[in-house]
């Protein structure tokens, strides 16, 4: 691979990455955030694999589950509300999602 290729997937891996990381709860999708970046939905998901090591949709879910777990320990939220903030609109769809990701439940995470 050219050093320019090389240079301009880390780039947009990057730039993917910063939406990601500050847009997490808002609605993402693969498509829109390609668009954004000015390339294809194939490149980037050829980005996530390469340079990142995932996928979009993985990486996503981990913000989103990074994020959940800081809500879950720091505040006294109801679990719906942690939901909602990190970009699940059902709670039962987060609290899936976050059992697949951390092998327990969001009401383990809590501190009392």
């Amino acid at each position: 691979m050219r050093d320019a290729t090389k240079d301009r997937r880390e780039a947009l891996f990057e730039e993917a990455a910063r939406i990601v990381e500050r847009e997490y709860a808002g609605d993402l999708d693969l498509a829109g955030v390609a668009r954004r970046v000015a390339t294809s939905r194939r490149q980037l998901q050829r980005v996530f694999a390469e340079v990142g090591g995932t996928t979009f949709r993985r990486r996503l879910a981990e913000v989103r589950m990074e994020r959940a777990a800081e809500l879950l320990r720091d505040r006294d939220l109801p679990v719906a509300v942690v939901a909602r903030r990190v970009g699940y609109r059902h709670p039962a769809e987060f609290a899936k999602a976050f059992r697949r990701h951390y092998g327990a439940p969001p009401s383990r995470l809590r501190v009392h």
